[in-house]
């Protein structure tokens, strides 16, 4: 069977760390970085993906420079020179955040039963490094991410022999 012909299911992973809309960002950070992954899906009350939060969210999403610079932490502009406390204030803010208000909202998703060829064409057309995977009902079964799709082709998972 050829890797067009096998199903995301096959490889992906099904133990999947998710977050909440209104989990605290820092919280939920501090969680990626003790497991060790740099994303997870954001998923509402009935499994279904609301968006994706991932390690790049928490640092800085927008820098423009000017005189002064004004950086931008999870939506909480923060104007360079600043002194110590006026940064401390604004870090306490961007971490006291939501995940709803970080997670990036424009999630490419993919479905179980497509293939892991479907998988790596949207992977490398939506420059993302991971999928959710959803169920025939929207909801969320699993992850597929690069790492994935090499091990499967490297341990010949579309192997014919």
């Amino acid at each position: 069977m050829s890797l067009r012909e096998v199903p995301v299911r096959d490889v992906m992973t099904a133990d999947v760390v998710t977050f909440a809309p209104d989990d605290n960002v820092q919280t939920a950070m501090q969680r990626l970085v003790d497991l060790s992954i740099d994303a997870g899906p954001v998923v509402d009350p009935t499994g279904a993906v609301v968006g994706m939060l991932s390690t790049g969210d928490l640092i800085v999403e927008e820098a423009r420079v000017h005189f002064p610079s004004v950086v931008n932490f999870f939506g909480v502009n923060v104007t360079w020179p600043f002194d110590h406390k006026e940064l401390e204030d604004s870090m306490s803010k961007a971490l006291g955040a939501s995940v709803g208000e970080v997670m990036s909202a424009d999630v490419v998703t993919i479905t179980a039963d497509s293939s892991v060829e479907e998988a790596a064409t949207l992977m490398h057309d939506h420059n993302v490094s991971r999928l959710p995977v959803l169920d025939g009902d929207a909801r969320l079964v699993g992850i597929v991410a690069r790492g994935d799709i090499v091990k499967a082709i490297v341990q010949g998972v579309g192997d014919p022999n």
